[in-house]
């Protein structure tokens, strides 16, 4: 842990992460919130390791679970995976959990809830269909749930019992925030993850014409191209290069959750993790953001967030007409980086995890909070202060 002072005792607090099993390139953004709890209040981390067993373990909780109606029974008859016996006490345990399909993990400590003054978890995405019911009843045992998206709140609080809160996602932005060095925006175009065909066709065109810095995906990894996806070996490497490239990017392409997968999202639109990431590296979001109340709130600032049509085939327009605004840029680009340096770390994640919780923040989280401070205070003033 950093910055503590002398002599500060810090909550013993214990992390389950899935990062060895769960390695897809989304998932990079939760295991930074791992990192940054890790090093702002020395939290001890426990790493699940063995995928066969614990699938085999899962398939088996499942049948007898099915067969028997009893979650003790299942727990009871099923083989155990390779487990972690805890040889200590901890203020809290906060495993974070990319999606219900991982909540399983939770069997490779078998003594984590009696171990825990306090138990919470972070789960980052949950849709309106929740997932299987046989995982989701192991969020029961938990003192508290935190959400990553806001719509699934009431029906998961009323599934498991259990209070649950939205905790939006956020960057380390620390890491991506361009002050106060301000890297050249060498990088006209960035456009990753998901995609519109139309959009990436007319920016391939400007980019094979040299007009332009295109920066894009060329692989078409998994079994869904819509989704674009890959894995990634080291995640803080990934969001170190990640960050790097944004830092140097003028314009990102952003949109909502899932924007190309309605039958996945029904009416439900959620906030993006490239939101934060766009808006904490200064860049100049464009897309569609969803047109909710919570977005407003977060992002309440004029241009956080251009609207272009994720199909946008006259994007190569609107780029010219953006670049003959250069005060507007540059005043986007400071807005972007204050305001997230401001609201949108994981640090202020945590500090409203501990806040519900009601545990007292690290010396080493206000001092983090203290560096964010300074960096938003490094963005030129502005006219356009974020309403939230």
């Amino acid at each position: 842990m950093k910055d503590a002072p002398p002599g500060e005792r810090s909550p013993a607090v214990l992390l389950l992460s899935v990062r060895r099993l769960s390695n897809l390139v989304a998932f990079s953004a939760q295991y930074e919130f791992e990192d940054v709890i890790r090093d702002v209040t020395g939290a001890e981390l426990v790493e699940v390791a063995d995928a066969g067993a614990l699938e085999f373990s899962r398939r088996a909780y499942k049948l007898v679970r099915a067969l028997g109606r009893s979650r003790r029974l299942a727990t009871r008859v099923a083989p155990r995976p390779p487990v972690r016996p805890l040889d200590r006490d901890y203020e809290l345990f906060f495993p974070v959990f990319n999606n219900t399909y991982e909540l399983y993990a939770l069997q490779t400590i078998p003594d984590w809830r009696a171990r825990s003054r306090v138990a919470a978890c972070y789960v980052t995405e949950i849709w309106e269909h929740l997932g299987p019911e046989y995982l989701l009843e192991l969020l029961g045992q938990f003192d508290h749930i935190f959400l990553g998206t806001r719509h699934s709140v009431a029906e998961v609080a009323r599934v498991t019992g259990r209070p649950c809160t939205y905790l939006p996602q956020a960057a380390d932005v620390l890491r991506f925030s361009p002050l106060p060095d301000r890297p050249a925006r060498v990088i006209d175009v960035c456009n990753i993850g998901r995609r519109s065909a139309v959009t990436h066709e007319a920016l391939v065109r400007l980019a094979a014409q040299r007009r332009i810095f295109y920066y894009f995906d060329t692989f078409a990894g998994g079994s869904d191209s819509r989704q674009r996806t890959f894995r990634v070996a080291d995640s803080a490497q990934h969001r170190l290069l990640l960050a790097s490239l944004l830092r140097r990017s003028r314009y990102f392409i952003a949109h909502r959750s899932r924007i190309n997968e309605p039958e996945h999202t029904g009416s439900r639109e959620e906030i993006a993790g490239r939101f934060y990431e766009g808006a904490a590296a200064g860049a100049v979001m464009l897309g569609e953001a969803p047109g909710t109340a919570e977005f407003q709130y977060q992002f309440g600032w004029p241009d956080a967030v251009i609207r272009a049509p994720f199909d946008c085939p006259a994007i190569g327009e609107m780029l010219a007409e953006l670049d003959r605004q250069p005060e507007r840029l540059k005043r986007i680009q400071e807005d972007n980086a204050r305001n997230a340096a401001s609201q949108h770390d994981w640090v202020h994640r945590l500090e409203r995890v501990f806040a519900t919780l009601g545990i007292t923040p690290t010396g080493a989280m206000r001092a983090r909070h203290r560096r964010l401070d300074e960096l938003a205070a490094a963005a030129a003033p502005s006219a356009s202060p974020a309403s939230a």
